[in-house]
């Protein structure tokens, strides 16, 4: 459809500000919605990256920024919110398997209470469709692989993962006593421009760059599956649209596994360089494998993973390649979400 053929609707996107979140919020401007982001700018990572994510987006017509935390009071969220509500894109988190173990509480508050709330809040806004980012994570070590949503045996073993499949449940609740339709979407490490700087192609590139040794944990034979960005911004987009039932789970991923030692492979290749690698113990909470089936996936919302890993490396090194440097950060105190 021609985006002038498209009639305005009304998107909420919470962590609009992010990594996901950023490149979700110029597609939907890009097709005629307005979008309301509702981000707080945690600093779990420097918030310049996500100030300057949303610095484009500041002065369109269509777009409004509210700089709030998600487990602020539903009421007071809804007074900021101007107009009738189509979806709401839940992408705001507390991210990391790692970083989980030693904040669990609040994980557990930003990720669960906070997904309440803004299930709350849709409620309140009479919002009908609910999209959910949840994890690969939910699955742990569950050995079936390649992992399908009808899973039973699943193994969480981190409390990120555990939040997760927390807001999964929730909005099962929802759907069932409030008629909010909720599709959750279980990402599978996403990556590409704008990439987190914790996450590890991030990680590891700058480190090759500057010469420094890339830790590697374990014997480099873990696999994940990588999925790039513009794939799980096109399954959000198909799955505002899904229909078919009150309550979903859906995969997006690759089904394609690379291992730790063929991603530093593909980044030596990309760049040129050599990368130098510091050896160290497995850490606890990391799982041996990810791989998405994506059969769900296809069936109900057409998505159909297209990018070859090196090539969304290539344009994730492209993109670090053109990124003016940000100014020294100053630490911050961690006072909020």
């Amino acid at each position: 459809m021609n985006t002038d053929e498209r009639p305005r609707s009304h998107a909420i996107v919470t962590g609009g500000a992010g990594f996901i979140g950023s490149h979700l919020v110029d597609r939907l401007l890009a097709e005629g919605w307005r979008v309301t982001v509702i981000d707080n700018f945690d600093p779990f990572y420097d918030p310049a990256v996500k100030e300057r994510n949303v610095a484009a987006h500041l002065d369109h017509p269509g777009f409004e920024l509210i700089r709030a935390d998600i487990r602020s009071d539903p009421l007071e969220l809804k007074r900021s919110i101007r107009g009738d509500v189509h979806v709401c894109v839940h992408l705001a988190a507390l991210a990391g398997v790692r970083p989980s173990f030693a904040r669990p509480a609040e994980y557990l508050d930003v990720n669960v209470v906070g997904t309440q709330n803004v299930l709350e809040l849709a409620r309140l806004l009479g919002v009908r469709q609910f999209i959910y980012a949840s994890s690969s994570s939910v699955y742990g070590t569950c050995p079936n692989v390649p992992w399908r949503e009808d899973e039973r045996d699943l193994q969480p073993i981190s409390p990120y993962a555990a939040s997760k499949l927390s807001g999964e449940l929730l909005g099962q609740v929802w759907a069932h006593v409030y008629g909010i339709r909720f599709v959750a979407l279980r990402f599978f490490t996403v990556y590409g421009p704008r990439q987190r700087p914790d996450l590890a192609i991030h990680a590891f590139a700058r480190r090759i760059l500057s010469g420094q040794p890339i830790n590697v944990f374990g014997n480099g034979h873990s696999r994940r599956d990588y999925t790039f960005i513009t794939e799980i911004v096109e399954g959000i987009v198909q799955a505002i649209e899904y229909d078919l039932s009150l309550f979903r789970v859906i995969n997006l991923g690759n089904n394609h596994t690379i291992s730790l030692m063929n991603m530093i492979e593909v980044l030596e290749d990309v760049t040129g360089l050599r990368a130098h690698l510091h050896h160290l113990p497995e850490q606890f909470g990391d799982v041996p494998q990810t791989w998405a089936d994506v059969e769900v996936a296809r069936q109900v919302l057409g998505y159909a993973p297209r990018t070859l890993f090196y090539d969304g490396v290539q344009a994730f090194m492209d993109w670090l390649y053109a990124e003016p440097p940000l100014p020294a950060r100053a630490e911050p105190s961690r006072t909020g979400s």
